[in-house]
């Protein structure tokens, strides 16, 4: 006796439409189309790089630029690979990363101090934060002239300039986050009779994860650039270091190299973050 495939009595719905789809499971075509789309974010996003570097590179060969001011992709890269060789790139890579984890440690425990106090005291919120958002508006370029007058030109000027470009994004998304934890969630902690730590470990750090991710981003993105920017004004070592360098020497691929370097550690900090950030919050499951 022959069963039709669209036979409702035999085949459920669900049956007859994983048969029309064929041998593949619905998982692993579903892994197939998000390992497509992410490829074709890649592509998309290497387009105008390589456009760049394609006009950089005929800009440069046809020398419609002085080779004294914008050098050529192979110089540019025999002068990494040189810097990578003598071991000049790492010890001053390491130098730049010194700073930033320091100043990451410092600023970000202020941060943190400042945003959950200013979440959880009316009082302490309505005195400092105010003032805060002021202070928060000036750029670290503008802290500078003060910072030398106190802590001079050497290494406690940089660790300074760079934890005040931390403090100021972990403090506003810390407080954030904390403040705007769901009413209802502090309702079950309450009926529970949860202690101060364990609300502050079971319910708030859970529910605020977001936006205290966002900051630590945000700080060590802002945390690189102002190390470059007070390696450039005042340092005898780091990636900074390296671009003034450059600079003195009249060597532009020297220049070219160290901005080369401290984009792609940039991109490769942010990567990371985005990285720890998934493995951290894997728990949390999508709403649709």
């Amino acid at each position: 006796m022959g069963v039709a495939s669209d036979d409702a009595r035999v085949f459920a719905p669900d049956a007859r439409r994983e048969q029309a789809q064929g041998p593949w499971p619905a998982a692993m075509r579903a892994k197939l189309t998000g390992a497509t789309q992410h490829l074709g974010r890649i592509a998309s996003g290497l387009i105008l790089p390589g456009l760049v570097l394609a006009l950089w590179w005929t800009a440069s060969h046809r020398r419609w630029v002085p080779e004294q001011l914008l050098p050529a992709p192979p110089l540019v890269w025999q002068t990494l690979k040189d810097l990578w060789v003598s071991g000049d790139l790492l010890s001053n890579v390491a130098f730049s990363a010194s700073r930033v984890g320091w100043s990451l440690g410092l600023g970000g425990s202020i941060g943190l101090t400042l945003g959950f106090g200013l979440a959880l005291s009316p009082t302490l919120r309505a005195y400092a934060l105010p003032s805060f958002n002021v202070v928060s508006q000036f750029p670290v370029l503008g802290w500078v002239p003060l910072l030398i007058i106190f802590a001079g030109i050497d290494e406690a000027l940089k660790i300074s300039a760079i934890s005040i470009a931390a403090v100021v994004p972990v403090t506003l998304n810390t407080f954030r986050g904390v403040a705007n934890v769901p009413r209802a969630l502090l309702e079950v902690a309450s009926v529970y009779r949860f202690s101060l730590p364990q609300l502050l470990w079971r319910v708030v750090l859970p529910a605020a994860a977001p936006s205290l991710f966002t900051g630590l981003r945000q700080a060590v993105m802002q945390a690189w650039l102002s190390l470059v920017f007070v390696e450039l004004l005042a340092s005898s070592e780091g990636i900074g270091y390296l671009i003034v360098w450059g600079r003195q020497l009249a060597q532009p691929d020297l220049v070219v190299a160290g901005m080369v370097v401290i984009g792609g550690i940039g991109v490769l900090l942010d990567a990371g973050l985005r990285w720890l950030e998934g493995r951290l919050q894997g728990w949390r499951s999508p709403a649709f």
